[in-house]
């Protein structure tokens, strides 16, 4: 293989970095480059040397951003390339194959860092593959990538590969990179619960995925008791706590649109309307609202959207959790179970258990009795932390 002068020179790195990295952990921040980053270019393939110039690996390169490499391999003399991107996504899918079964058509197939192939996400939609990339570097990467692992996931009945745009403000968020384009909505199954799948207009790749365990945990909950689906998006929880036997399901989010989607998966399970309620409101009204008129829910959920998307968001983020959780326990009834969620990865699980308190609950009637994260087709590396980002407890 010849190199260029910037794959010979690479970026030189730090101790800190590359104890790190030989951890396991696969981000070079900007920070803890010493030499290299001028001579590169968004989305060159460098190698990573230490202080002393041995080298450590190969990672792709982002200049410009905070975090300004991701390695691919510790393996100096393997390239990165279709073969070897390939190889990872063809492991990558092979370990679903053993973890799911029929029963399941959607899944994550490709969990980037966790599947040591970082900044490279696919979730699977029943025949639809939906690529998402993370950073500029990555994206100069699409076709390649594309090429690299059609053929993986057409020998698993795949039929359209898309590309979901990253950013908000993109009039299209699905392209079609390879096969048909796809349809804007599309019907599958999570352990036998169908439900319908908004690939057009939803968030993340069109679904939250890494939620699914965390819905059979509330469809195990539910029987039985009157249900409050806070931020209830799709209602995935809404309809498995349905299905469990709840007497009946209240779901409140702002967007009417996720309402007309969950309805959609609620009639397609079979699952009469009439005991479940949708509510269109902002949650935080809400719940001052019901707690004002003392309604009382049996079993509580809360799954809001990442409040810190940032370490500086940090502080601000601990206090919304804090109130949203008191909030949400005021309409808690005596005996009740609440789930509460959070996305945040700057929020760690003993950051968020301090918003689960007695003091900030205001009640001193609750155990955490399950902590759990997101399902397993959401790989994660010891060394990577910033992969445990899913918090979900259980109170009762």
């Amino acid at each position: 293989m010849r190199r260029s002068q910037r794959e010979r020179d690479g970026i030189e790195i730090g101790d800190a970095a590359a104890a790190a990295i030989a951890r396991g952990h696969p981000w070079i921040y900007a920070s803890q480059v010493a030499h290299g980053l001028d001579a590169i270019k968004v989305g060159d393939a460098a190698l990573v040397v230490d202080r002393s110039g041995r080298a450590l690996g190969r990672a792709i390169v982002d200049p410009g951003s905070p975090i300004a490499a991701r390695v691919w391999t510790l393996d100096a003399n393997v390239a990165i390339d279709e073969r070897l991107i390939a190889d990872r996504v063809e492991r990558a899918v092979a370990l679903r194959e053993r973890l799911f079964d029929e029963t399941t058509s959607a899944l994550r197939l490709v969990n980037g860092e966790g599947d040591r192939a970082p900044g490279l996400v696919v979730d699977r939609y029943a025949d639809v593959a939906v690529m998402r990339l993370d950073g500029a570097a990555m994206e100069t990467w699409s076709e390649r990538i594309a090429d690299a692992i059609a053929p993986v996931l057409e020998r698993r009945g795949v039929r359209s590969l898309v590309l979901r745009a990253t950013n908000k403000s993109a009039t299209t968020k699905i392209a079609a990179l390879r096969g048909p384009s796809p349809p804007d909505v599309i019907e599958v199954r999570e352990h036998g619960v169908p439900f319908v799948v908004d690939l057009a207009r939803g968030q993340k790749t069109g679904a939250f995925l890494d939620q699914r365990e965390n819905r059979v945990r509330v469809g195990r909950l539910a029987r039985g008791r009157r249900v409050l689906n806070l931020f209830s998006y799709a209602g995935g929880f809404s309809l498995h706590a349905a299905l469990g036997g709840a007497i009946a399901v209240t779901s409140v989010d702002v967007a009417a649109g996720a309402h007309a989607t969950a309805q959609r998966s609620f009639a397609l399970a079979g699952v009469s309307l009439d005991a479940h309620d949708f509510v269109t409101a902002d949650v935080w009204d809400f719940l001052e609202r019901a707690r004002a008129r003392k309604q009382k829910w049996d079993l509580v959920v809360s799954d809001p959207p990442s409040m810190a998307p940032s370490e500086a968001a940090k502080p601000r983020a601990m206090a919304a959790y804090r109130k949203l959780h008191a909030l949400s326990t005021s309409v808690l009834s005596d005996g009740g179970v609440f789930c509460a969620s959070s996305c945040s990865s700057h929020v760690g699980l003993d950051d968020f258990l301090a918003t689960l308190d007695d003091r900030a609950l205001e009640r001193s009637d609750l155990r955490v009795v399950e902590i759990a994260g997101a399902g397993s087709d959401h790989p994660v590396l010891p060394a990577f932390p910033e992969g445990r980002y899913l918090k979900f407890c259980v109170l009762a």
